[in-house]
């Protein structure tokens, strides 16, 4: 069996080298920023599918479309109100203009990371503990509204923003523990006042009602005594004034007047 020349075995490994270079294959979230000579192609980002690059001359940069989550790392934050606290946050985006996140910075993921940060620090350093607290869906809409406008020239869209955990210390931790219970100790009082107030209420209505039935009066006075003696097996003595059984004896006297 006749061996190949050597020059045509090198001319066809060469040849599979140039064609393997020139061939790109994109998946569907990824696009390539091509640069001939130096210089972007005005075409714009090219892919999904079959990439095709004149060898040598052309080199390609790999964009992902994908939605990034990054987490930001804790900030140490002082509030308007002078209370020190250590704030992190996680942050999504992703790229909708591959060729800007290419050209207009050098790294996308650490320049927006970076950019995070400090937006962080400065956004919560100008609110105070009870509004990062409270209005937190607040805080993260301005928070994604401010990097999303930083990001923009570079191709990169922030869709959300969510501060994920605050840690306070524990001296504040212990002062805001006091302040609830105080809170709850407040309503407390404030519930059993108006239970009072309440009861009073239906009291002076119970006695006027008495004041103007004596025979109600006396009816009440004999329903305790029968509690009393349905709840207690030994004998209770239980003094009756005269002025209750007056009714009871004009009722007497105008049957017998009657009859």
């Amino acid at each position: 069996m006749e061996q190949l020349p050597v020059g045509l075995i090198i001319i066809v490994i060469i040849g599979l080298y140039i064609l393997a270079s020139a061939i790109r294959i994109l998946r569907e979230y990824e696009r390539g920023v091509i640069f001939r000579l130096g210089r972007v192609l005005n075409q714009g980002a090219k892919g999904p599918g079959l990439i095709l690059l004149v060898p040598i001359i052309d080199k390609m940069v790999k964009v992902s479309l994908r939605t990034v989550v990054m987490d930001v790392p804790p900030q140490d934050v002082i509030t308007q109100d002078n209370v020190s606290i250590k704030v992190n946050a996680v942050i999504y985006f992703r790229v909708i203009d591959p060729q800007k996140a290419v050209i207009e910075i050098e790294n996308y993921l650490v320049g927006t990371s970076q950019l995070s940060q400090t937006t962080l620090r400065s956004v919560l350093g100008q609110s105070e503990l009870d509004d990062i607290l409270s209005q937190r869906e607040k805080i993260n809409v301005r928070l994604q509204q401010i990097i999303d406008q930083q990001t923009e020239p570079w191709g990169v869209k922030v869709t959300h923003v969510e501060v994920k955990q605050i840690d306070l210390p524990q001296e504040m931790q212990r002062a805001m523990a006091k302040q609830a219970e105080a809170e709850r100790e407040r309503r407390s009082k404030v519930i059993s006042a108006e239970g009072e107030y309440q009861a009073s209420q239906r009291l002076s209505d119970a006695a006027q009602i008495l004041s103007e039935q004596p025979s109600a009066l006396t009816l009440r006075y004999l329903q305790t005594l029968r509690e009393i003696a349905t709840e207690n097996n030994s004998t209770t003595i239980f003094p009756i004034p005269i002025d209750i059984l007056k009714p009871f004896m004009k009722l007497d006297e105008k049957e017998s007047e009657k009859k």
